[in-house]
């Protein structure tokens, strides 16, 4: 007769991790779902994996335990439990009875006691222990009857693995844990002591308590620590010694028998997943299909789906046993003609760099099929390395493939990709998917990097680069990594991108915008930033070194006004120095605290301020210059590539949830406008010798796309007459004509339009306008009156957006809005304003894009020598020769109005000058 098993599961350390490692994720009415699906989805995993004949899943209970009493500084510096977590403990206490699952909480003892109690009694009867648990202090319960199970890692630990994983053996866990401290907890250990440190003391000393008789022989500031906490350590061996006597009598009426599981309570079951969104689980218990979650999500992560996500948490590693790596000449012409007879081909490179300019190949993966992949090593160096194809010779054999337009590729985010290829010479064509953009289009707010997508959509547990290269300072280049390890890592990547393309691809063309969105303007757009990002722009790096100069010595005379009007000379980047000089000294009114109670000098407190008071004015305009130097002129310098003699900035295409594009390294998107140092900077983006800078910027696109999707018959005929939209705007909100419109009243209509597509309220209007809010409310309100189809669109817009979740774009982009449910209100009004500004962002977006893939595609149809060089926000910058200025000066606005038709004419104003501050 076999012995029986007891299956214990540490609740309390795995609704923390689920809670932390899941998206924040929501149910249809808007609660946190995150680390309840995690729980359900870890125990569903592990009952099936580990069918036991007595199951536990132990809580800590609410209140103070016997350690408090100890310790009164036991875990203190633990952050209370978020209220979104909070919110999800009685429904896990729910699912896990429904599961059939027994619960145990104990009063005065954590759920480390109780399992180490149960531990201990259930060994002493001759059961087998597993104790599911991602908690390092519970490798001391470990013995020949107990051993520890991770389900989120799948590691195993027995006695050998906790000696593998430690350096020390169970019994020595105790030991360890007292000299090294434990910071999640707040038990203090020998300071300077790591794990390294701890294990050569118990391996040469045998115990703690022979470490502590013979102190005195260990040397150097580690062994003076240790004699300097001897009074300490028995107390903190006691905290970190999990108790195995707690008496459970009371808990356990009926002995072991009280944890034996029962059958799912289905009804209740069938209740949880309907009331928590959980559709996949739905379905599968009603034998249906799966038909998608749809669940509301907050942050970067999927919010109401339209298609169905793989459960979170149920992940499994691939079968990699069929990939191969190519080393010979023959492996490589075997794998040519493989490439050459599939439909499609997944392209990944391995490299030396993440800087697409400066990259270099250390080796090639390709995916034909599921499962049938290949790694081609290059350039790998290290001890003991195989031998490899010759880089250049090979890359001349593949060449023709990789530059066959006919031969379709897909990849994750190839634009990269493509960067990497032409360093070495190759023009890759014929990307037809791209995986990066799929997700993307399908849902913006979802993370798209290629792992968290394999979990979510494929339930595949991907290898992870930080797993075969380290962190850190000890991370090696990827030329570093084992051949073998290297095959297993890139072919992978090759055959998840294959697989998600074929999750993905069906979910689009089942729904035609989406696909559309997908086809014709993110596509087409990923080509043209190639090109642009390739070209990149000419800096006049002498002039912001010049600029660099001014604003230091202008730094320096603002620090001298500064120290005068203080009093005092202070550190002008120092906020606490700034609190004390403002507030305790001078005694300016405290506008707002710090979340740990001090006195705030943000920019808004300062800027309110600068509105009474010199000081602030100065520290404001020290800021401001500080800024500009740090980031733009000192900064952009560095970055020109010394091969172009440019700079090359990257366009993330798949990061702003409307479809905007981001700029970065460096960022030329928020070279601030606004001061005079500022535009100051744009001087030094110039046109070389025998060209001009061209820029071409979108009129007023948000408001008349606003025209365009309300219908507003005001609106409408100030944008048909081509008259100043703002000055019909205030000649309607102040009853007047346009001609008698005064400079003040069209400053005020121009920040109502704004802000009311950006969701301002009247309370925000006044604080712009410095106004009282009454004032604010009756031009909103007269706004309104003027506009009525304005008003209309936005209660429609926010009707659809709280039904199904999400708004478009006119071109069927979706926006999905994760908050548009949230119970808490603040970010219910958040989400309330982003309905009504997404559809414009977003269209707006759109139309740049579309109107940049226009403008490229005429340059290369007329053979033209101009050149786009960046796309910022509504605005598009070319470098033409001057012989094409006349030609480009007459088509772009043109080319751009032509994008689309609107119920109101697209209009572009297009300047021309030697810079691009001149230009604009």
């Amino acid at each position: 007769m076999s012995a029986k098993t007891l299956l214990l599961i540490d609740g309390s350390s795995y609704l923390y991790r689920a809670f932390h490692a899941l998206p924040d994720l929501r149910s249809p009415a808007g609660a946190p779902t995150g680390a309840l699906r995690g729980m359900v989805a870890m125990l569903k995993k592990l009952v099936k994996e580990l069918p036991a004949d007595y199951i536990g899943c132990v809580f800590d209970a609410k209140g103070k335990t016997f350690r408090d009493d100890w310790y009164p500084e036991y875990k203190a510096q633990r952050a209370p439990m978020p209220d979104d977590l909070r919110a999800q403990i009685e429904p896990i206490h729910l699912a896990v009875k429904a599961l059939g699952l027994p619960i145990l909480m104990v009063d005065g003892v954590e759920a480390d006691d109780v399992i180490g109690t149960l531990a201990a009694q259930a060994g002493a009867a001759g059961m087998q222990v597993v104790i599911s648990t991602g908690d390092k202090d519970m490798a001391q319960l470990v013995n020949p009857q107990v051993r520890l199970v991770n389900t989120m890692t799948d590691e195993t630990l027995d006695e050998a693995g906790v000696l593998a994983k430690f350096g020390v053996p169970p019994e020595r866990i105790v030991d360890y844990l007292t000299l090294i401290g434990d910071t999640v907890d707040n038990v203090p250990g020998v300071p300077k002591c790591g794990p390294k440190t701890a294990v050569k003391w118990l391996n040469e000393y045998g115990s703690l308590d022979a470490i502590v008789a013979r102190a005195d022989e260990i040397g150097g500031v580690v062994g003076q620590n240790l004699r300097d906490t001897l009074g300490w350590l028995p107390m903190g061996r006691k905290l970190v010694t999990i108790k195995c006597d707690v008496d459970l009598a009371a808990d356990m009426p009926a002995g072991f028998d009280s944890l034996r599981p029962r059958d799912a309570d289905q009804s209740a079951l069938l209740n949880l997943y309907e009331t928590y969104g959980f559709k996949s689980w739905l379905s599968e218990m009603k034998g249906e299909a799966a038909v998608g979650d749809k669940y509301a999500a907050e942050g970067n992560t999927a919010a109401l789906r339209s298609f169905a996500p793989a459960e979170v948490g149920e992940v499994r590693e691939l079968d990699r046993s069929n990939y191969t790596t190519i080393l010979t000449e023959a492996q490589l012409d075997d794998w040519l003609a493989k490439l050459d007879a599939a439909e499609l081909v997944a392209v990944d490179t391995e490299t030396d760099s993440l800087e697409p300019m400066l990259a270099r190949i250390v080796g090639i993966s390709f995916a034909v099929a599921e499962g049938k992949a290949a790694y081609l090593p290059l350039t790998h160096h290290y001890a003991d390395a195989p031998a490899q194809l010759p880089l250049e010779a090979t890359l001349a054999k593949l060449k023709p493939w990789l530059e066959n337009a006919t031969r379709r590729k897909v990849g994750q985010n190839l634009k990269y990709d493509q960067h990497v290829f032409a360093n070495h010479g190759i023009a890759l064509r014929g990307i037809a998917e791209d995986t990066l953009l799929q997700s993307y289009v399908l849902d913006s707010t979802e993370r798209h990097n290629m792992d968290d997508l394999a979990a979510k959509h494929l339930g595949i547990k991907t290898m992870l680069y930080e797993e075969i290269c380290g962190k850190g300072a000890k991370q090696i280049g990827f030329a570093e990594v084992a051949i073998d390890v290297a095959a297993a890592y890139s072919a992978e990547d090759a055959d998840v991108t294959l697989r998600l393309h074929q999750t993905f691809a069906p979910q689009l063309k089942a729904e035609p915008k989406l696909d559309d969105v997908y086809r014709n303007i993110e596509l087409p757009s990923r080509e043209v930033l190639f090109k642009m990002e390739r070209h990149g722009v000419l800096l006049d790096s002498n002039l912001l070194h010049k600029q660099s100069h001014e604003l230091g010595q202008a730094m320096m005379r603002i620090e001298q006004e500064a120290y005068e009007l203080a009093g005092q000379p202070f550190n002008l980047g120092s906020p606490k120095q700034i609190g004390e000089i403002l507030f305790d000294k001078l005694q300016l009114p405290v506008k707002k605290k710090t979340p740990k109670g001090a006195p705030s000098t943000d920019e808004d407190v300062l800027t309110e301020l600068a509105q009474d008071f010199p000081l602030p004015a100065k520290l404001l305009e020290h800021r401001s210059m500080a800024k500009l130097k740090s980031t733009y002129t000192d900064k952009l310098p560095l970055m020109v590539n010394p091969r172009t003699g440019r700079v090359h900035t990257n366009y993330a295409q798949a990061v702003a949830v409307t479809g905007r594009l981001a700029s970065n390294d460096p960022n030329l998107q928020n070279i601030p406008v606004r001061t005079a140092e500022g535009r100051r900077i744009r001087e030094a983006f110039i046109a070389p010798a025998g060209h001009v800078i061209v820029s071409a910027d979108y009129s007023q696109i948000e408001l008349r796309i606003m025209a365009h999707l309300s219908g507003d018959a005001g609106m409408l005929k100030a944008f048909e007459a081509g008259i100043d939209i703002h000055r019909a705007t205030a000649a309607e909100v102040f009853g007047t004509t346009p001609d008698a419109v005064t400079s003040e009243q069209r400053r005020y209509s121009k920040a109502i339009n704004f802000g009311l597509i950006y969701g301002m309220s009247a309370f925000g209007l006044a604080a712009q306008l410095g106004i009282e809010r009454s004032a604010a409310q009756q031009f909103v309100d007269r706004y309104f009156a003027r506009y009525p189809g304005v008003a209309e669109y936005m209660q429609r817009t926010r009707e659809q957006a709280r039904s199904q979740g999400f708004v478009e774009t006119w071109f069927g982009r979706k926006l999905w809005l994760p908050e548009i449910k949230s119970s808490n209100q603040g970010r219910r009004a958040g989400a309330e304003r982003a309905a009504i500004n997404a559809p414009m962002q977003g269209t707006a977006a759109d139309l740049v894009k579309l109107a940049m893939v226009a403008v490229q595609d005429w340059i290369e149809a007329e053979k033209l020598a101009s050149r786009l060089i960046m796309q910022v926000h509504d605005e598009l910058v070319l470098e033409v020769p001057e012989a094409e200025v006349d030609l480009v000066k007459q088509r772009l606005p043109e080319l751009m109005a032509g994008v689309a038709a609107l119920r109101v004419p697209l209009t572009a104003e297009v300047g021309i000058g030697p810079n691009w501050e001149a230009a604009h």
